[in-house]
């Protein structure tokens, strides 16, 4: 294939086989929200890119580096959405979702950043993401907590997954911390590398988050930031910490953790693993209770989480929880031996559809010989294959291949649906 029509580097196609598991994972996690009475919004892919600005910092690695910016043909500035959590902010103000009401909803798509690709790490990557308004106890943020641990628990990776949780307390605290770190790293600048000297005068609590491993040596005797922050805030954290011991909520306090976007304050969390390498953040989130307020709306709490979709079934096939190496399965496959039954096998295909509505079914459009078929039983990932053969379809008699149970049988066309309810909804 020409490499000009291949697909851009960084974002990759989702073939069939790929997205058996993600659409398992997908409907696990859709159906914990529905128990949680959360709601779906849709939000545009595209936003005007004074929206990031506003809202997402500009010492941020995402707006000086990251963000998928053009001018459209009335010269307005467009952006991909790096993240949605801004978008969401915006579409509640905007539809007046905040009025004496307290929004849980949740969303899912792609998100775009023009980053270096590596495994976990993609320039198109997708997101499910949840946002809760109008509430300001630590009680929403362990409601939170609790609803993606069932999730992991219904995955089965509880095992493979460390929360970790930390308090950033506000703008001003974090302003007076700002000034304390500065004066630490001065005193160290050798240690840094050139991402962090340009991060030191105008944003060096961003330091924090490096993955230099001389400069994370540095941080174990960094100044902390929980001694700046006020004890209305603590008290808050300390409660949520309770409330996690209650639940049996295994969890580390990681004094350094801090989130890579500026409208975050206090409560922060990740969820991350040992099993991905660098890019080992699955989940994370926590409060942003000024940015409603910062683009025009009324003062009002809020909290978040984003689930890297990309990595968490990375994390399931790395671990062979998935196997993309089956062929997509069917719970009956139908075939037929000669040109003249085609019309029948559609019918009875379309048959079996309106009747057993949740069973999945393959049509071969091709004649094919039985002896063939036994031949490459091996091929067909199915429980049942029905196959039509001409002379015994005269007789209105039908092929039943039972592929679990290992055996073969003759049965009228007129008990087909008998048949296959007694094998698909038996007790």
């Amino acid at each position: 294939m020409n490499n000009n029509t291949r697909s851009i580097r960084g974002m990759h196609d989702y073939l069939p086989k790929e997205l058996i598991g993600w659409n398992t994972v997908e409907c696990a996690l859709k159906k914990i929200l529905l128990s949680y009475n959360y709601f779906e919004i849709r939000l545009p892919i595209l936003e005007k890119t004074v929206l990031f600005q506003k809202t997402i910092g500009n010492i941020t690695d995402i707006m000086q580096k990251e963000m998928y910016s053009f001018y459209d043909k009335n010269n307005n500035s467009l952006t991909l959405r790096p993240e949605a959590t801004s978008s969401c902010v915006r579409a509640v103000i905007q539809h007046n979702l905040l009025y004496h009401q307290t929004p849980r909803l949740w969303y899912y798509g792609p998100m775009f950043r023009y980053e270096r690709p590596q495994k976990g790490r993609y320039r198109q990557f997708y997101q499910f993401g949840i946002e809760v308004f109008g509430l300001s106890e630590p009680n929403i943020e362990l409601e939170l907590i609790l609803l993606i641990t069932r999730f992991w628990n219904i995955l089965g990776i509880s095992d493979l997954l460390t929360l970790e949780i930390n308090s950033i307390g506000s703008i001003q605290a974090r302003i007076k911390y700002q000034m304390v770190l500065q004066k630490f790293f001065n005193k160290h600048r050798s240690y840094l590398d050139q991402t962090s000297l340009l991060q030191l005068d105008k944003n060096p609590i961003r330091i924090l988050d490096s993955k230099n491993k001389n400069i994370q040596k540095l941080l174990i005797n960094a100044p902390r930031l929980s001694n700046y922050i006020d004890s209305k805030t603590m008290l808050n954290f300390h409660h949520l910490c309770k409330l996690m011991d209650h639940f049996k909520i295994k969890y580390v306090i990681n004094h350094h953790l801090i989130r890579g976007i500026d409208y975050y304050n206090n409560t922060v969390f990740e969820w991350k693993t040992n099993h991905l390498g660098a890019q080992n953040t699955i989940c994370a989130g926590g409060r942003y209770d000024t940015l409603v307020q910062q683009l025009g709306g009324t003062v009002t709490p809020a909290i978040g989480l984003a689930i890297g979709m990309d990595r968490l079934l990375l994390l399931m096939q790395t671990l062979f929880m998935f196997s993309q190496d089956n062929n997509i399965i069917a719970d009956i496959c139908i075939f037929f031996s000669h040109p003249s039954v085609k019309l029948l096998a559609l019918s009875l295909s379309e048959e079996i559809r309106n009747i057993m509505t949740k069973l999945k079914i393959l049509l071969e459009f091709q004649p094919v010989q039985l002896l063939k078929i036994f031949r490459n039983l091996k091929k067909y990932s199915c429980r049942i294959i029905l196959f039509l053969e001409l002379e015994e379809i005269q007789k209105n008699l039908i092929y039943l291949i039972d592929l679990k149970n290992k055996c073969k049988r003759k049965i009228f066309k007129i008990s087909i649906i008998q048949e296959l309810s007694a094998i698909f909804y038996s007790i």
